[in-house]
């Protein structure tokens, strides 16, 4: 993120590693693969994503980096989204974890990315001092891409032709001193338009740098960079709320051997409360031609949710199918977020 420190006037931008691409299968049609790509990094609205410190600050600064961390995940969930954010101690229990480097820069993975790092290691890096506007704004910012924003200036939509050779020397000294392959990855790559929801490019996002005169050749508008963003956009905030809008106080109960229709469109999500009649191993799966991210979760004595199980069958020739112990009495929430439906465009749901 474009964070500089108080008193310098260089840019310093998060350092993003590269996103994983699933691979799908080559006959796939281009409609299921742009809806498998676009919902593919977004978690399960409902999600309570656990954040751990591996350190106390590091050699940025002392606890009142880790409050700027704890702000930003507020203020997203100040929005009124429908995901949950806690503080853990133990960074095996966590979904993110944050550390302070200076010589690391600032980073995150992005959205379900961060399952695929070992619970040892960080996925989300400070580089610089929180406490400042910038630092605000860069907290903001990699807590993003957390939940699955990308930047916005590689937005395609964008239209932005760059001076590629002054941004790769602009970016190869100090501060950030980054090598081609990164400055790429992070600014000039563009994203591919089925990872990018609309059709509309916001200069405003809190996941725009801000870039300095004489790097960009067009938009003629921009020509003379584009200014600091340091608060979420209009834009922002209507995204974020698109893909995890508020929960439903209770959702619809779902009964065993009663296949239920999901009437969803490309990233919408639907809930079912699941109470069994009975213990026993039970399977819960999708019908029809559609592509499904499945998960199980079971009500906790406090009132929480407690992770169980899911399937993602997405670009796949099959239905996704969940096989676990339920116990009678106890309440489970079984969430399914549609990537695509195709042919006759119906998907079901059942539990038996």
């Amino acid at each position: 993120m474009n964070a500089p420190a108080e008193n310098s006037a260089m840019p310093r931008y998060c350092n993003q590693p590269p996103q994983t691409q699933p691979v799908l299968p080559s006959d796939l049609s281009p409609n299921r693969s742009r809806a498998i790509l676009l919902v593919r990094a977004k978690w399960i609205n409902g999600t309570v994503l656990h954040y751990a410190f591996l350190d106390q600050g590091g050699d940025v600064g002392g606890p009142e980096q880790l409050d700027e961390v704890r702000h930003a995940f507020q203020a997203w969930k100040a929005l009124g989204i429908g995901l949950e954010f806690q503080e853990v101690e133990d960074p095996s229990d966590s979904e993110i974890r944050i550390v302070f480097q200076q010589s690391q820069g600032s980073s995150s993975y992005v959205g379900r990315d961060n399952l695929g790092i070992s619970t040892r290691e960080p996925t989300m890096t400070f580089g610089w001092d929180l406490t400042t506007p910038y630092g605000k704004a860069t907290a903001l910012h990699e807590t993003a891409h957390a939940m699955g924003l990308a930047h916005e200036h590689q937005n395609p939509f964008a239209g932005i032709v760059w001076d590629e050779e002054k941004v790769y020397a602009d970016l190869a000294g100090p501060p950030n001193n980054w090598p081609h392959e990164v400055t790429f990855n992070n600014i000039l790559r563009k994203l591919s338009p089925n990872e990018v929801t609309g059709s509309a490019w916001d200069p405003d996002s809190i996941m725009e740098y801000s870039f300095g005169p004489g790097l960009i050749l067009s938009p003629e508008a921009y020509r003379g960079g584009i200014p600091e963003t340091l608060s979420l956009s209009a834009t922002d905030k209507a995204r974020v709320l698109q893909w995890y809008p508020p929960l439903a106080a209770r959702p619809q109960q779902l009964q065993a051997f009663q296949s239920t229709p999901l009437q969803l469109a490309t990233g919408q999500q639907t809930d079912f409360e699941i109470v069994p009649s009975e213990t026993r191993s039970y399977q819960i799966g999708t019908f029809g031609n559609s592509d499904v991210l499945l998960a199980l979760f079971e009500e906790t004595a406090d009132g929480g949710l407690r992770y169980v199980t899911a399937d993602d069958d997405s670009g796949q020739d099959r239905n996704g199918r969940l096989e676990t112990r339920l116990v009678k009495g106890h309440r489970y929430l079984a969430r399914a977020r549609l990537y695509s439906a195709w042919g006759s465009g119906s998907a079901a749901l059942m539990y038996w």
